[in-house]
């Protein structure tokens, strides 16, 4: 079986997978190792408007946040994950081909993607797509973010900063809740009870394996 986590950046999809890998054994990757590879074979020419986050790229976030509004962002992530579907639905149909259970989790896994796929590969895939709208809670949180290599905690020194990513999140996690909807699909908002709902979801998986 194969394990599909999407939604926005932040909200439990690494978190996810690597309570299956530690529990399960379920090997995992992210989408975003398989965007460095598409980049890597990207001609020069098609890289601005295939990965439009390049164009945002700035040395802070407080810089990045005041300089570029939340739908702007949310934009380019969602260009770069229609970037890279193709290199996704081939490592999907590697996997189910070779008969191995594995977990892809990033925010390029949208829910118009997984419709696609089940179009396909109904039986062989899993999918669930992560999202929180609190943004009070979410400021709150990340604060106090023992992640490794934590992309805001790192790159953030304003508080008003943080709030402008937690209302880009929120906004983010309101396309995908819509859009999951429309494919009937399985969401859950982490906003409140994060771990119980790991393994919640963790027992749920467990059941179809």
């Amino acid at each position: 079986m194969i394990y599909l986590i999407g939604g926005p950046p932040k909200c439990g999809k690494t978190t996810l997978a690597k309570y299956l890998l530690k529990e399960k054994g379920i090997p995992w990757v992210s989408t975003d190792t398989l965007q460095n590879i598409v980049k890597a074979y990207t001609k020069e020419k098609d890289f601005v408007k295939l990965f439009p986050s390049s164009v945002q790229r700035c040395d802070t976030n407080d810089e990045k946040f005041s300089k570029f509004p939340s739908d702007e962002i949310i934009n380019a992530y969602r260009v770069q994950a229609r970037t890279i579907w193709d290199a996704i639905y081939m490592f999907v149909v590697s996997e189910i081909t070779d008969e191995n259970d594995f977990v892809i989790e990033g925010y390029h896994i949208e829910p118009e993607f997984i419709a696609k796929l089940n179009n396909e590969y109904k039986d062989k895939i899993q999918s669930i797509f992560l999202i929180k709208k609190d943004e009070v809670k979410f400021v709150e949180n990340i604060k106090e973010s023992s992640t490794l290599n934590d992309w805001i905690v790192e790159n953030t020194k304003e508080s008003e900063t943080y709030n402008k990513i937690a209302k880009m999140i929120s906004e983010y996690s309101e396309i995908f809740e819509k859009e999951a909807q429309k494919y009937n699909l399985d969401i859950i908002n982490m906003d409140d009870d994060f771990d119980r709902k790991i393994k919640t979801m963790f027992n749920k998986i467990d059941k179809i394996i």
